[in-house]
């Protein structure tokens, strides 16, 4: 009846692609059981469905209901040190990253993450490179590499998620650190890139969706953690990584 009265709102509804919700909703799962959050996977979902451009705004506006989520899930993990070193390098760089999106190729910045992420998650997959759990040094470039990556590419969180499983940092001050620094992360691209046009008034019909997907996903997420012992659960995050840099790189060619 409501769409029969509102016949416009009714040709928007007709443009959702139920599968595209769908993966939304494996990649909300997905990028809680890795810790990092879901624009890694939501990233190339919506590349499947939008203009590169427009795919960056949507995972934008999709992240800060997932990190919101996140932050009332797992408020027992806030860890300050690590809010403040990855943090502020991240809001910082993650400008920089915006502003350059339209202006560096794209197949070479997949290609350079894409080896990045791959030589570093099997380094420290088979203990071939250890790092300090408080190494200041670290955690500052972690973030600023995580931020830059997030403006540019749209996504950061498995450098910053490579960073973290590095000091194998215990499961909910992982997840809650990453979504504090995404959320204010993705404030400050969305603001990026709704100035260079990325954010349309179409992708409104899909807000409503993601905000349910979002809550949802988290939630399915948490309970599926509470059965994975901590050993397990940083294998499983640079396992992820892993995965996230093979395709990245099988993308760019």
């Amino acid at each position: 009846m409501f769409l029969r009265i509102f016949p416009r709102f009714e040709a928007l509804f007709r443009e959702i692609h139920p599968l595209f919700l769908l993966l939304a909703f494996l990649a909300e799962v997905a990028g809680t059981l890795g810790g990092f959050g879901s624009s890694v996977f939501f990233v190339p979902v919506a590349a499947l469905y939008f203009t590169m451009h427009t795919a960056l705004g949507l995972t934008a506006l999709f992240h800060l209901f997932s990190n919101i989520s996140k932050l009332v899930l797992f408020r027992s993990g806030f860890q300050p040190y690590l809010m403040l070193y990855l943090g502020l390098p991240a809001v910082a760089c993650v400008l920089a990253g915006g502003l350059l999106a339209g202006k560096v190729p794209e197949t070479w910045l997949q290609r350079t993450l894409g080896i990045f992420l791959v030589i570093s998650s099997l380094l420290l997959l088979t203990n071939r490179l250890q790092l300090s759990p408080y190494s200041k040094k670290t955690t500052i470039l972690g973030g600023a590499l995580s931020g830059l990556a997030a403006g540019l590419l749209g996504t950061g969180g498995a450098i910053r998620g490579l960073t973290m499983a590095s000091f194998n940092l215990e499961k909910s001050t992982f997840i809650a650190t990453s979504a504090f620094i995404d959320l204010c992360v993705d404030f400050t691209r969305s603001v990026v890139y709704y100035y260079n046009g990325f954010i349309k008034k179409e992708l409104i019909i899909y807000v409503p969706f993601l905000l349910l997907i979002a809550l949802g996903g988290t939630y399915v997420g948490q309970r599926i953690l509470r059965h994975i012992p901590q050993h397990r659960f940083r294998q499983l995050s640079l396992l992820l990584v892993l995965g996230i840099g093979i395709y990245t790189l099988w993308q760019s060619f």
